[in-house]
């Protein structure tokens, strides 16, 4: 089965209807303009910058770094994926990918053996990565060297989770994945059954906490499943796929889920933002939401973006609006991420935003480039890690105060 997909390309700016020949560029709004004469709140140092390769380019994907045990890695949809010291920046490894026999994708003329497009993921010195081409790519963390490869024949555009002695992994098509973290062999495998045949391109990470996997469906739902065979424990819907056309019944869950204590935070595109209780599944709070990024906890307060670039704040406790910020509407903001008293976006024309986290005012933005940030940005420690889709990096610290 082919499955059409709607392509986000700078958050809105292009769309593709998967099989289809070519672009088709279409403004939807104009970006709101950044204020000319801002003067921040907060202070920003850059600490360092690097690249890895050409990043994730036009291919749609949200390539996000990680960050184990002090080191950073990240990789890109032209075969590249490098290990850099957190702190510094340097260099550690760096891992080409080639082959000479052609991959027919979105201006790859030459041969790439490996088309990273899932982010990596790390656990101890293994490292789990995916691609274009429906491959995993298991690696040894000190210096890339490879391990297994699994073929799972559909895309693989989320980063996979490392839990125990298992890697699961979410493919274009609906399947999860698990398999062994020794060898790749598949032990269990969960198909989601017909996907909807028009949805956004786009998986979220999945979680693995406590013996359960919990993903976000293309049909807007959260699903949770057993870790050591795949089994449906439940399922709860954050979207009613309703409306009148295919694109307005569109309600994919492509943002993580996140998991605070044992209360899960989901959302969906033409959905709503839910508080789940993980172990049963029962729902909390629901509160009307549209949003194709990652969530976000900090305080007593969930962050999201929704599918107008306007940032907000929900209670944790029960789904009230705490503040919602405007200033940034259709500048296709990233996911949020918290950083101390901050939430940090990045946006479609290479800045990276600062609010502040109690009543969503901007604090604080610097430019990493002139290319679109499409990924979360990660907070390690003190510092945030922004990746853009040509894979230029740059980490952040905020002054003390």
């Amino acid at each position: 089965m082919v499955k059409k997909s709607i392509w986000l390309v700078a958050l809105g700016s292009l769309v593709l209807l998967a099989g289809c020949n070519s672009f088709k560029k279409k403004n939807l709004e104009p970006p709101t303009p950044l204020e000319k004469h801002f003067t921040p709140t907060v202070q920003v140092s850059k600490v360092w910058t690097a690249r890895v390769g050409d990043g994730a380019g036009i291919s749609g994907v949200r390539l996000r770094p990680t960050v184990a045990d002090g080191v950073l890695y990240a990789d890109s949809t032209d075969g590249k994926i490098a290990a850099f010291d957190a702190a510094s920046g340097k260099k550690l490894w760096e891992k080409t990918t080639r082959s000479s026999k052609g991959w027919f994708g979105l201006g790859h003329a030459k041969g790439v053996d490996a088309a990273y497009a899932g982010g990596p993921a790390v656990a101890g010195d293994l490292l789990a990565v995916g691609t274009l081409d429906g491959h995993v790519y298991a690696m040894g963390a000190k210096d890339g060297s490879p391990r297994w490869e699994a073929d799972l024949v559909s895309e693989v555009i989320a980063a996979p989770a490392i839990s125990g002695d298992l890697v699961i992994v979410r493919t274009q098509d609906g399947r999860v994945y698990g398999l062994d973290a020794a060898t790749g062999k598949r032990r269990w495998v969960y198909d989601q059954g017909n996907v909807p045949s028009l949805s956004l391109r786009g998986n979220g990470v999945p979680l693995a906490a406590n013996g359960v996997v919990f993903i976000g469906t293309d049909d807007g739902k959260l699903v949770a499943l057993r870790q050591d065979n795949g089994e449906k424990l439940w399922e709860q819907k954050l979207a009613n796929g309703e409306g009148r056309t295919d694109i307005e019944r569109l309600d994919d869950a492509d943002g993580a889920i996140l998991l605070d204590g044992s209360t899960l935070y989901g959302a969906a595109y033409h959905g709503n933002l839910s508080a789940i209780d993980g172990p049963s599944g029962r729902p909390l709070w629901s509160h009307p939401f549209s949003t194709y990024t990652a969530l976000a906890v900090g305080g007593n307060s969930v962050y999201g973006v929704d599918d107008q670039g306007v940032a907000w704040a929900f209670d944790r406790s029960g789904g009230a609006d705490m503040w919602k910020n405007d200033k940034l509407k259709y500048r296709w903001l990233t996911g949020p991420a918290v950083q101390g008293n901050y939430v940090v976006v990045g946006d479609a024309y290479g800045y990276v935003h600062w609010l502040q986290a109690g009543d969503g005012a901007l604090a604080a933005r610097v430019r990493l480039s002139k290319k679109a940030i499409q990924a979360q940005p990660l907070v390690v420690g003190d510092t945030v890690y922004v990746e853009d889709v040509k894979g230029h990096i740059g980490a952040y610290r905020l002054a003390a105060h």
